[in-house]
């Protein structure tokens, strides 16, 4: 059975096969999630470069958009031989484009139509379905409309939601205000645990912290991080050791960027840039001696025509290693 104990968001520009290849470096046992890709993409796109991953990054769950039940069938049909761990429908994203798609949080508004969603894609899938969602939208905020929009979803099939303790504003505020806007309300995530206890409730929002994980985990079953797994990668490389009772990945920043110097030598190979994979280590050492230094040589040079690993050597040379110990 997959452990959603621990998980990385899915996030739009960041959670990338590069980005998580190196999460997966910090942590064996996070559940990691791509970005959102939509069923349309898929079904008329190429699928290999929408799709494809390292098996390293296992486990790994792909977060699907779509609000057609037959067209995320026809998707699911295709990512089934990706060998995903999960796929999560996405029903929380309040961006201005995914609502224009008719999907993302407005499809909160329609939860019979997101109950059929979970039904299609489970058929053609022989792995969970699950879906990300708020605690509501607009006005319609109260906890009975969400337990009446988990209750519809779960008789369908979906036996696991994560729960972005907001509610989002559909019109009048950007993704990055509905994230930080709308007030957390963590008490109704609680709360529908306690209402639907044969359900997994995965609690998303605010978190930055391992204490504030450990407290949540008192009264849910599992958290999801966001941006503070990818601003301070290094919160990670305690994870395993606190939520799963395993030891650590790596001790260092510095043993974790040259652990990635096969993959990214790989990535070259194959014409990846090196900023397209850089770009997701400058957070590392944050908070450290010479970090603003690692980052400005990065930002600087990885994007260089020919770059490669002599341009990471020389940043990590900017950081003094016993300085940088998780």
């Amino acid at each position: 059975m997959l452990n959603r104990r621990i998980s990385v968001a899915p996030m739009m520009d960041w959670t990338d096969r590069h980005c998580r290849y190196f999460h997966r470096l910090l942590t064996s046992q996070t559940l990691l999630y791509t970005e959102m890709v939509t069923s349309a993409a898929i079904v008329f796109g190429d699928s290999e470069r929408l799709l494809g991953f390292n098996n390293e990054e296992h486990p790994v769950a792909l977060q699907i958009g779509g609000s057609d039940p037959v067209q995320l069938a026809e998707a699911c049909k295709i990512v089934e031989t990706f060998n995903y761990d999960e796929v999560n429908l996405n029903v929380g994203c309040p961006s201005d484009r995914v609502q224009s798609g008719m999907f993302g949080a407005c499809l909160m508004a329609e939860p019979d139509r997101v109950a059929d969603c979970v039904e299609a894609m489970a058929e053609n899938l022989s792995v969970p379905v699950t879906v990300k969602t708020r605690i509501g939208i607009d006005e319609l905020d109260s906890y009975q409309f969400l337990t009446d929009f988990v209750g519809k979803v779960a008789a369908k099939g979906c036996e696991s939601f994560t729960i972005h303790a907001r509610k989002a504003w559909l019109k009048g505020l950007s993704p990055k205000q509905n994230r930080e806007v709308p007030e957390l309300n963590y008490g109704r995530v609680y709360q529908l645990k306690k209402d639907f206890p044969q359900l997994e409730i995965i609690l998303n929002g605010g978190v930055t912290t391992l204490q504030q994980i450990q407290t949540h985990l008192m009264r849910v079953d599992g958290v999801m991080i966001g941006r503070a797994a990818y601003q301070h990668p290094m919160l990670l490389t305690r994870i395993d050791e606190m939520f799963f009772n395993l030891p650590g990945s790596f001790v260092s920043g510095h043993q974790t960027i040259r652990a990635m110097y096969p993959y990214i030598e790989a990535q070259l190979a194959l014409g990846i840039k090196l900023s397209s994979i850089t770009r997701h280590l400058l957070g590392l050492f944050q908070g450290c001696p010479g970090a603003k230094l690692f980052r400005r040589h990065l930002s600087e040079q990885a994007p260089k025509a020919g770059a490669g690993i002599e341009v990471l050597e020389a940043a990590l040379a900017k950081v003094p290693e016993l300085a940088a110990l998780s």
